[in-house]
């Protein structure tokens, strides 16, 4: 008996080794398309480079040509993203497209902080070559900053994280480094190729005027700093409540569902999609097979009835949609599949976006100060609150799509914040004799016109796809619109107001907000007898 037993196990240990060759029978071979269906991804790329367009035209209209100058940068930055994702062999998943999208906004967003410190030193009376020169080298610090935060943030994903999260990570990794690229080095040389014969000349920019007033505007951001931290308290407060009751719409993605394998020789997927919406089935995902008329249908199942309840009503209510709309069409297989994200991609995912969060406070902590990165990350969280918020409140299916989008807004309101408080650093060093509400009021006034400008062009790229984007498109688009909004008025009402109450009790300390700059270092040295 103990011989046999052995004989087993040794069987056992070489199959698993692969030393024995065993014969493998292939017993079903298909060929399906994509999650999103043809017909879906069409609408979404239609939709993506409507808002593009969008996006270049607001470029054009804002600044000329100047604005023609970013435009083509913007397109080489996608051009080298696309090229560099092909070449190595990458996957484009939504979480990945989520990635392009804010690649795009950031790109555009380095952009805008060029040409607007472009327009201050031009403002000050400096020539067009010079005007270049300082204008890119005041915008260099705060677009180093913004993109290298987000950096670290997306490699921690990458190594923490799985599946989608890192397709997202690696999209944005490149992009960060594509937008660099062409920003301070393609934009600057095609300026400075456009002022080679007049580098004395003086800029001529749109709207000057206008953002002249912008940035010299004497309002009180922070006067406000008590309501405004209350109503986004509360709101957040609010979100949790919606989170726990009545929590969210999770997606066949979170929950399985039942997998149906439908045939019909007149239904196009764009049909089908349609008919099951109009009999509430909107939240089921359809795959075409290789051969027309083949189609896979995941049903969710509902979260307030079990599998084995919910099961029969989404397939009754599933043959009678299709007996109205095709009488030939019918019902070839059923199955029940689990979901596609496991318990332990949530873990990990969960986990990956917190030394995320830890890794964004340390470099921001490292290259500002502690209250810096305290307000910052507090106000990040309280925006990701309001978001997940948002999707119990609408009740929009939570899928692989949400976590897209959700990922997408962290590195967007990462940027926002950094840029507003690289300026802030920036009045504190060269106005340390000011009272600190001035200073941050006058910084936000400062940025005001490039934070209004890049949420503007921002907006103008998602709204195509969240109006004609189709469901799956609009499901990313509409929270990331939502997302902006809330993320923008946060950088200028909450993090600002946060900011302000630790460095006052900072102040209190006797601590000084910033550490001494390479110069002022130089300086101090330079009085020691």
């Amino acid at each position: 008996m103990n011989s046999r037993v052995k004989e087993a196990t040794n069987l056992a240990l070489m199959l698993r080794a692969g030393a024995l060759p065993v014969p493998l029978q292939v017993i079903e071979e298909r060929t399906v398309g994509p999650d999103v269906g043809s017909d879906a991804i069409k609408l979404g790329i239609a939709s993506s480079l409507a808002g593009a367009v969008l996006v270049l035209i607001t470029m054009v209209a804002l600044y000329r040509r100047w604005g023609v100058t970013a435009g083509i940068s913007l397109v080489v930055n996608m051009l080298l993203l696309l090229g560099l994702l092909s070449l190595f062999g990458a996957t484009l998943t939504l979480p990945g497209f989520a990635g392009i999208i804010l690649t795009l906004g950031m790109a555009v967003d380095a952009n805008i902080l060029i040409n607007e410190r472009i327009r201050e030193q031009t403002m000050r009376g400096a020539g067009a070559a010079v005007a270049i020169k300082n204008g890119f080298t005041s915008a260099w610090t705060t677009i180093l900053d913004a993109n290298f935060t987000t950096l670290i943030a997306v490699s921690l994903l990458f190594m923490f994280g799985s599946g989608p999260v890192k397709g997202f990570a690696v999209t944005i990794g490149i992009g960060l480094l594509t937008s660099m690229f062409t920003a301070v080095t393609l934009t600057r040389g095609l300026m400075e190729w456009q002022i080679r014969r007049t580098p004395r000349a003086k800029l001529n920019l749109a709207m000057q005027q206008l953002m002249q007033r912008i940035g010299q505007s004497s309002t009180n951001y922070i006067k406000g700093r008590v309501i405004g931290l209350t109503a986004s308290l509360i709101l957040s407060l609010g979100s949790v409540a919606l989170f726990v009751s009545p929590g969210l719409n999770y997606g066949v993605d979170f929950t399985g569902g039942t997998l149906v394998e439908v045939h019909s020789a007149t239904l196009s997927v764009d049909t089908l999609r349609n008919t099951l919406s109009e009999h509430g089935l909107n939240q089921a995902t359809i795959q075409e097979f290789e051969q027309a008329g083949e189609y896979l249908v995941k049903l969710p199942v509902a979260p307030q009835a079990t599998s084995s309840v919910d099961k029969p009503e989404a397939l009754s209510v599933l043959r009678q949609s299709l007996a109205g709309t095709d009488s030939d069409a019918s019902i070839v297989r059923v199955d029940m599949v689990g979901p596609k994200v496991s318990s332990g991609f949530t873990d990990v995912s969960i986990l990956a976006v917190l030394l995320a969060g830890m890794g964004v406070v340390g470099y921001l902590w490292l290259r500002f100060e502690s209250h810096f990165a305290l307000a910052a990350t507090a106000t990040i969280a309280l925006d990701i609150t309001k978001t997940i918020g948002f999707f119990a409140l609408t009740g929009l299916e939570f899928n692989l799509t949400a976590v897209a989008a959700l990922l997408a807004l962290i590195g967007y309101s990462i940027n926002d914040k950094v840029v507003v408080f690289d300026r802030i650093r920036e009045t504190l060093r060269h106005q340390p004799q000011w009272s600190l509400p001035k200073v941050i009021n006058s910084s936000i006034s400062a940025t005001l016109g490039r934070t209004i400008m890049t949420s503007v062009t921002t907006l103008i790229a998602l709204l195509p796809m969240a109006l004609a984007g189709g469901q799956t498109v609009a499901s990313f688009a509409w929270p990331m619109i939502f997302g902006i909004v809330v993320g923008t008025s946060s950088t200028l009402f909450v993090a600002v107001s946060l900011f302000y109450f630790l460095a006052d009790r900072r102040q209190q300390k006797g601590l000084a907000q910033l550490r001494p700059s390479a110069a002022q270092m130089k300086e101090m040295l330079a009085d020691i007898p």
